[in-house]
């Protein structure tokens, strides 16, 4: 028997993975609105948990043993033993930690079981010719995630990325005027201005949504150096003589990607740099199997997703140049691309 791996996995391993990966999600769904985290924030036995929480305490140890090896939670050996959050579950889903996320993490799961279950009728039947989405549902939506969920993300994840791209851009010190498009929430310009003292900017979504942006302005104290605008891209004027412009996961929504991208350029002054992140499919069905799942739903409502080095085509043909590109930068849910592109200086 030497030499023989009894532990290999079988090759349908990945595929029953997904059907645990149910249970594990649920397992967290109710952590989070039982507020677990906030009991686990100190050490607690299940049968504490149990009676806090009116549970079965057999179940309940189960219960946190699950999260335990999804590396929620920290066991120690005592008996009964102890359980309290890990540095994740602490950071990111108790409710009172600054980059608390749990709402945006159960909106993405409400949102995508609600897409699967429709997916075999969106296959049969596809999307009825001439059909498309309500704009007023879609706006009220993504104000109302702008206030909530899309804020936990920005604040938790967005705002980290930006600052660390912002690094590595040697026109970003030099620059003095912002546009963070479809900005949403606006978290990213608010951080954006105050890495760079002398940065101004405008926070350009909805007009409904960038009420919300302009809360956030007046909470950070920057009502002197940041405005909004409020419009729609496809129509409606976004300014210019911006140094830099911020676009995540914008122009999967555009009718017309190419023009777009041309009054996109028109905005930045000679010499203004473009910083795009969008996902892109990629060539390699592992890297792609952890970007289709969640833009699947995109590209069946007819959105915009290129495949990968498409969106540096369409920058060179909108006329941006000395574009450079990151594969992978790992956003919220699943990596996007980004692409660093510029005005010429002339």
């Amino acid at each position: 028997m030497n030499g023989v791996n009894l532990a290999t996995p079988h090759p349908l391993q990945p595929y029953w993975d997904l059907t645990l990966a149910a249970v594990r999600a649920d397992a967290l769904r109710i952590a989070l609105e039982w507020k677990l985290f906030n009991l686990l924030h100190l050490p607690a036995s299940a049968q504490s948990i149990a009676r806090q929480l009116r549970l079965d305490p057999a179940n309940t140890g189960y219960w946190l043993d699950t999260l335990w090896s999804m590396e929620l939670l920290n066991r120690d050996d005592s008996q009964p033993p102890q359980y309290h959050n890990t540095s994740v579950a602490s950071d990111y889903l108790r409710p009172e930690a600054p980059d608390y996320c749990g709402d945006a993490w159960s909106f993405r799961l409400r949102g995508l079981r609600h897409f699967a279950g429709q997916l075999g009728d969106q296959v049969r039947a596809g999307r009825p010719s001439g059909q498309a989405p309500d704009v007023a549902t879609t706006i009220d939506n993504w104000t109302s995630a702008a206030r909530l969920q899309i804020a936990q993300e920005q604040r938790a994840v967005t705002v980290d990325l930006a600052l660390r791209l912002m690094a590595q851009i040697p026109e970003f010190p030099g620059a003095r005027r912002v546009l963070d498009l479809g900005g949403g929430p606006g978290l990213v310009a608010i951080a954006l201005a105050r890495d760079n003292p002398l940065l101004c900017g405008e926070v350009f979504d909805f007009a409904q949504t960038v009420s919300v942006a302009a809360d956030n302005i007046r909470l950070a104290g920057l009502e002197q150096r940041l405005t909004v605008r409020g419009g729609d891209l496809a129509s409606d004027s976004i300014g210019e003589g911006y140094d830099l412009i911020w676009c995540s996961s914008v122009l999967h929504f555009v009718p017309d990607l190419a023009a777009t991208l041309k009054k996109i350029h028109a905005a930045l002054r000679p010499g203004g740099v473009l910083v795009s992140a969008h996902a892109e499919i990629p060539e390699d069905p592992q890297q792609a199997r952890r970007v289709m799942p969640y833009y699947l739903s995109m590209q069946m409502l007819g959105r915009q997703l290129t495949p990968a080095g498409g969106l540096v085509e369409a920058l060179e043909q909108a006329g941006f140049e000395a574009i450079d590109s990151h594969a992978e930068v790992a956003f919220a849910v699943a990596p996007v691309a980004v692409q660093v592109a510029r005005r010429s200086p002339s």
